[in-house]
């Protein structure tokens, strides 16, 4: 039996009354039955954006993929031209020759044993962590403190390279390297900048992030690859894209 309007509206607003004043605000702006074209949508998330903190624009995508197939998961690394809008702290788990090379290299936290002692006890003060081959064996029982963080070095994500890689990889990290990848709901969420980014910047980022993912798709997906695109910012409301026109993005 189909849901009255009435009470689709009284849900909704039941909804409104649990957030605060400049959230409903920002609700008002967006028509949540339309679907928005990327610069429409950047645009408009700016004005909802209505924090007192420069408030992080994020995308969020539902894939059409199963999580539980293995044949089926989709994960990357976007390289974000006007980066994140803030210092990326790196932290390199490495031992030998390739310390030097990861100092040489600008990374803000280097070392071996001690520092993954450092973090089994509880330290995390990094946004990315990058790994020599040779270190994993020790790093890996760090998987459920880094993993669910999103912070674990991994060969497909391009974080565990020899130590002559280690400069590109690090300074890729502090222009605005970002990894991406499906969770256990077939979303992948994403920041893709600030709101005090301006327009151009943030089309720039959301291009390159949307031609990683789909560049991304895994051999045994099926049907659909991306079935909803939405932009939001950290405390305003969810923004959905035309499928089209976004998809459609590429980096000329």
């Amino acid at each position: 039996m189909p849901v009255p309007p009435e009470v689709w509206e009284s849900v909704w607003k039941g909804k409104m009354s649990k957030h605060g004043k400049k959230y409903n605000e920002a609700v008002q702006l967006v028509d949540r039955t339309q679907t928005y074209a990327p610069e429409e949508a950047i645009e408009l998330a700016k004005k909802t954006a209505k924090a007192n903190f420069d408030e992080t624009v994020e995308l969020h995508l539902r894939m059409g993929v199963d999580p539980r197939n293995s044949s089926q998961q989709v994960r990357g690394v976007a390289l974000l031209p006007y980066g994140l809008g803030k210092k990326v702290r790196v932290l390199v788990f490495a031992q030998g020759e390739a310390v030097k090379a990861a100092e040489s290299a600008g990374a803000d936290y280097v070392g071996g044993d001690e520092m993954v002692k450092k973090v089994e006890d509880g330290w995390l003060e990094f946004d990315t962590a990058i790994a020599t081959p040779d270190m994993m064996s020790k790093v890996g029982k760090l998987g459920k403190i880094l993993g669910r963080r999103g912070l674990m070095p991994n060969p497909k994500s391009g974080t565990v390279v020899p130590a002559e890689d280690l400069p590109r990889v690090i300074e890729d990290s502090r222009k605005g390297r970002v990894e991406f990848k499906l969770d256990r709901t077939a979303i992948i969420h994403v920041p893709l900048g600030k709101v005090s980014f301006d327009d151009e910047q943030l089309m720039g980022n959301l291009t390159a992030l949307v031609e990683a993912v789909v560049k991304a798709k895994p051999s045994g997906a099926k049907g659909q690859y991306v079935r909803t695109a939405v932009l939001t910012t950290t405390m305003g409301p969810g923004i959905k894209l035309d499928l089209r026109p976004t998809l459609a993005l590429t980096s000329s």
